[in-house]
């Protein structure tokens, strides 16, 4: 039986001299405020957006490098985690505070937290197009691809989509703020690594808009563009409607 997940968050987890950058950059893309600094040492923020609940978040590490790890809101933190257990996870730390940390058979760091949100944040509107952060993308090798495929379907229970290799998106609930999707990569790293992708409804513009706000182009394809914000770490900017989170049609 799957876990039941009612929310999912993305963190941006920077290290020390990438913090302030990374963190100004993706309030300006979003148009999202930043919350008050929390924690001992105030190594937490949120993002959040003019209505609705967060689903973005940011920490500064205490070492290691730049990454991004996924939250999942369960009920139940504890029974979450030995359902993943189950399904071939690993737990790495079991907080006094009611978070499970695990990593997936892939080695991708992930959290059951119990924090509550219900609405998702709509898209927002610049100029002659509107945007959303909506997706968390796995990045794992093509070996590795089916494992992790069938470890997040079956943790979430969503469904695999039909979709054109390497990508295997999963079909989120409605309601839910971030899709996940299995990409596989042509390379061999590990562990698995992720990235986010924003949808939008004007490609040109909403790239001509990052780049403005400091990120840098990498490479445009059919349907999407990577781009790298100003610590280095690549996203996408893709044509999915950023209602529905599917492909439009041409």
């Amino acid at each position: 039986m799957p876990a039941d997940i009612f929310w999912t968050s993305a963190f941006l987890d920077y290290a020390p001299p990438t913090f302030e950058a990374g963190v100004r950059f993706w309030a300006d893309v979003t148009g999202y405020a930043v919350s008050p600094r929390r924690g001992d040492d105030g190594e937490f923020a949120t993002l959040l957006a003019p209505a609705g609940d967060d689903f973005l978040r940011v920490q500064r590490l205490g070492d290691g490098p730049d990454r991004l790890h996924l939250d999942l809101h369960v009920r139940d933190p504890g029974a979450a985690a030995r359902v993943a257990v189950e399904l071939g996870a690993k737990i790495a730390e079991q907080s006094p505070h009611g978070y499970v940390v695990l990593t997936s058979p892939g080695g991708f760091t992930f959290c059951f937290v119990s924090h509550p949100a219900t609405e998702r944040p709509r898209p927002a509107r610049w100029g002659d197009g509107t945007s959303l952060v909506d997706q968390l993308s796995l990045d794992v090798r093509a070996v590795d691809a089916d494992r992790e495929t069938t470890f997040w379907s079956a943790l979430t229970g969503w469904p695999e989509s039909p979709s054109r290799v390497p990508f295997r998106p999963l079909r989120r609930p409605a309601g839910i703020p971030l899709r996940l999707m299995v990409q596989a990569v042509g390379d061999d790293r590990t562990p698995v690594t992720a990235h986010l992708d924003l949808a939008c409804d004007n490609r040109p513009a909403e790239t001509e808009r990052h780049q403005v706000l400091g990120a840098a182009l990498q490479d445009v394809t059919e349907h999407f563009t990577v781009l790298a914000d100003p610590t280095g770490a690549r996203y996408c900017i893709t044509d999915r409607d950023p209602v529905t989170g599917v492909l439009a049609p041409r």
